[in-house]
């Protein structure tokens, strides 16, 4: 029919003249990556603590001492056992080893690939201040002495990816609330990039020691909807 495009869908099978439409790509947000696996961390320590705490317990009530001159003496063991005993729980813990880095080299994965429609902020790190700038030569700072300036302004719900240098020496741009932190140095370029879900201020500080001021070096991170954000925007453009 005429004027009319008829999707049809048969598995493994594509039919001429059927546009698929492709489904946007989701965006994996760095802070559930990571907060996932720092619980899964926090489990391994706890049962591996609470199975040796449990063991030494029963191992000091059943081997304890029942009188001051006496000597204790260890079971007698074959090769084999001896080999068994040291390498199964070995391979035990060397499995949980890999398998909670290799988690973390995802979760390193997801943090390094920078979303296709993120919005770029450079970063400016100097003695002891940071410097916004945004796509439309728009620049925002924040003094830490009279608490003035807009630090840094995000729109909810869009990747934002920060392309940061120093002026000066080496800084570490941490901001906890989204669980992202990377050095700053003269002469190089590096980037992190976060996805503000909600409306809220957090901070951003310097994680590096950097001066006699560096306890001073923090912003603010403002995350607005993204008609406040535009608007904000258009309003310092005008402004300057």
């Amino acid at each position: 029919m005429k004027g009319r495009l008829v999707a049809l869908s048969i598995p493994g099978m594509l039919l001429p003249g059927v546009v698929m439409a492709a489904a946007p790509a989701k965006i994996v947000d760095p802070v559930t990556s990571w907060n996932h696996l720092w619980n899964e961390v926090l489990i391994d320590l706890f049962l591996m603590g609470t199975v040796f705490a449990a063991l030494a317990v029963y191992w000091l009530i059943k081997y304890r001492a029942t009188s001051p001159d006496q000597v204790g003496s260890g079971p007698k063991l074959s090769r084999a056992q001896s080999w068994a005993w040291a390498m199964v729980p070995a391979f035990i813990f060397m499995a949980d080893d890999f398998f909670l880095a290799a988690k973390g080299w995802t979760v390193w994965n997801i943090y390094r690939k920078v979303p296709d429609n993120a919005y770029e902020i450079k970063v400016t790190g100097n003695m002891w201040y940071w410097q916004f700038e945004y796509p439309n030569g728009v620049t925002t700072t924040y003094a830490y002495d009279t608490k003035e300036g807009d630090g840094l302004m995000v729109p909810v719900g869009t990747p934002v990816v920060l392309r940061m240098t120093s002026n000066d020496v080496i800084h570490s741009f941490g901001m906890s609330a989204y669980r992202v932190k990377e050095d700053m140095m003269p002469g190089r370029v590096t980037y992190i990039w976060f996805l503000p879900t909600e409306e809220k201020q957090s901070w951003v500080t310097c994680t590096e020691f950097c001066g006699v001021l560096h306890a001073q070096m923090y912003a603010p991170v403002k995350a607005v909807p993204r008609a406040q954000f535009d608007a904000w925007l258009q309003k310092k453009k005008s402004t300057t």
